[in-house]
């Protein structure tokens, strides 16, 4: 880790006085682009992807009874294959009630507790994942389509702002890596663009399918920052920004990431 932190340090020296640029919408990669034939290969065979057992997982939740009501999912959605094709591909959504966006994993909580009278999931648990990935598989092969509405526009340019803040003892930023340095290589790995057209993912190095959430963390901490918290305001809307960011890509849920 001290030997990775070292080689980015270095990578990005000559940058700390250049401002990111936007990724032109032409030039926009999904990050399987930048992986392994054989890890893209595995990605799109159902049969080969892990995280399809997260999916099967997320089914029988779809259709198990929950909470005082006594509901399923089911009972108010009916088949998820109609229902909630595209559902996924607008999320992170401003909801005017609350006044402010929640991401799927936010909505599906939101769902258990005012429709089911449910206990919400916990951030990063099996069983929220599992329903998120489900959910988000409907929507597999559709393009992105997170709106910025008058109402929206200010969340996605204040996660804009966190994707360009510099931050934690690299002095770094993510716009460094995956806007201005997208395509070079850091300690052998292709940098690639940050696009989240996938998750939930299935990624190799945590053997189990894990949120946007917790790849942003994950990306705090490799810079040496302090991480924000499961659910922080913050989290969901560098999420917002990146779906934004991503519009018109076709979402891959349930992806593979090394």
């Amino acid at each position: 880790m001290r030997q990775s932190a070292v080689i980015i340090a270095a990578l990005f020296v000559a940058t700390t006085a250049v401002l990111a640029a936007e990724i032109p919408l032409d030039q926009r990669r999904s990050d399987s682009e930048f992986m392994s034939a054989d890890t893209r290969a595995m990605q799109n065979d159902d049969t080969a992807n892990p995280g399809m057992l997260a999916v099967l997982d997320g089914e029988a939740l779809w259709h198990a009874k929950a909470g005082a009501t006594n509901k399923s999912c089911a009972d108010c959605h009916g088949d998820a294959e109609t229902s909630m094709k595209g559902v996924a591909a607008r999320y992170p959504e401003f909801l005017p009630a609350l006044n402010r966006p929640l991401d799927l994993e936010e909505r599906i909580n939101l769902s258990r507790v005012a429709d089911q009278k449910a206990a919400a999931l916990p951030f990063e648990s099996k069983d929220l994942l599992a329903l998120t990935v489900y959910i988000a598989r409907q929507s597999r092969g559709m393009p992105v389509a997170v709106e910025e509405t008058a109402q929206s526009k200010p969340f996605v340019e204040a996660g804009r702002a966190l994707f360009e803040r510099r931050q934690g003892q690299l002095d770094l930023s993510c716009a460094q890596c995956h806007n201005d340095n997208w395509g070079k290589r850091l300690a052998g790995n292709l940098i690639p663009q940050a696009q989240p057209t996938g998750y939930p993912i299935y990624r190799l190095e945590w053997q189990e399918v894990g949120s946007l959430q917790r790849r942003l963390r994950n990306c705090m901490g490799a810079m040496r920052a302090e991480a924000y918290d499961y659910g922080a305001p913050e989290l969901v809307k560098l999420e917002f920004f990146l779906m934004w960011r991503a519009r018109g890509m076709a979402m891959e849920t349930p992806a593979v990431r090394p």
